[in-house]
């Protein structure tokens, strides 16, 4: 895990062979939804359940590797987010690396559902720097479902990723790696102990845990962001920007061309680590096709690109005590 090194023509030849062949870009899915649905589970590699850590380390390949979790939202109403990411996949590569944003990146993925009625609230990967991203993005499950309470557990996954990953970046240079999470409702009102407990495997001892809190550990050594893109059913909804505003401050973006996430991702770390400013940034991504897209990444980074110190610290209106110590 870690190792190597993306292949643009191993990425396309791969698709090539799936589209002449008729197979699904994601199988796991299909395979699944095909069984009852009291059989449905995670895929063995995604399944997060008593995982001590996800490790993004450095290598002789790779000696100032970056983490970049991707986590989206796999109910309903987002279902068509993971199918594009897999489509610009490569581009995403590109563009962090080959531009200069970042000289290691390892990228890992993952769902979040629902874990009040999914049966797969929350999938998580492993971070990697070769074309395994490719397989590991096909093998999560979209399950599609949701509870309709406008509300997914983002809470969850945030947690996992305070509690349960551990970065070189971090540990040796004190720097934080990036966090997106792409949905379109609310965290839960409470991380509840008992989903923390069945799905991840943790004890809190029965206490549930107020969601600021997560957020506030999880900021310390992440910089965390929220995209909500168009066409998903609450971009309008001005609870949904309140809610987010309140936990990540300028770091919750509307992208109002969904078909953008993979080009929003690479300028928005590209501004983060001052290798470009948004101008830039925007004709990087018309020079690699990405005219069309550019305008919407341009209108979603407006307010991150004209901040004067790159952070994604929560707010000050934030502080206040834990529930419980996370760390």
């Amino acid at each position: 895990m870690g190792h190597g090194h993306w292949d643009d023509n191993a990425y396309a030849a791969a698709r090539t062979f799936r589209a002449a062949k008729g197979i699904s870009d994601f199988g796991y899915t299909s395979a699944t939804h095909g069984r009852p649905a009291a059989e449905w589970k995670a895929h063995p590699s995604l399944d997060p359940h008593g995982v001590v850590a996800r490790e993004c380390r450095d290598s002789d390949e790779h000696a100032d590797s970056t983490p970049i979790a991707v986590l989206f939202d796999v109910t309903g109403s987002m279902g068509q987010v993971p199918r594009i990411m897999q489509r610009k996949l490569g581009k995403l590569h590109g563009l962090i690396k080959r531009r200069g944003y970042l000289s290691d990146p390892q990228v890992l993925f993952g769902g979040i559902g629902d874990a009040d009625s999914d049966r797969v609230p929350l999938q998580v990967g492993q971070f990697e720097s070769d074309n395994r991203m490719d397989e590991q993005l096909r093998d999560i499950f979209l399950e599609g479902n949701g509870g309709g309470q406008k509300s997914e557990s983002y809470e969850l996954a945030a947690y996992f990723m305070a509690r349960h990953v551990e970065t070189d970046a971090w540990t040796k240079r004190g720097r934080k790696g990036y966090l997106f999470l792409i949905g379109d409702e609310l965290n839960k009102p409470r991380l509840e102990a008992k989903h923390v407990k069945r799905i991840i495997g943790d004890d809190l001892g029965g206490q549930d845990v107020d969601p600021a809190s997560v957020y506030r550990e999880l900021a310390r050594r992440w910089h965390v962001f929220f995209v909500l893109p168009k066409q998903s059913h609450y971009f309008d909804d001005p609870e949904i920007g309140d809610h987010w505003r309140g936990l990540l401050g300028q770091n919750f973006l509307k992208l109002e061309d969904p078909g953008a996430v993979c080009e929003l991702i690479a300028a928005t770390i590209g501004l983060e680590e001052r290798v470009v400013d948004l101008d830039q940034a925007l004709v990087d991504l018309a020079e690699v096709g990405s005219g069309d897209e550019s305008r919407s990444v341009g209108k979603a980074l407006q307010k991150v690109g004209s901040r004067a110190v790159a952070t994604s610290a929560a707010p000050p209106a934030l502080d206040g005590p834990d529930d419980v110590s996370l760390v």
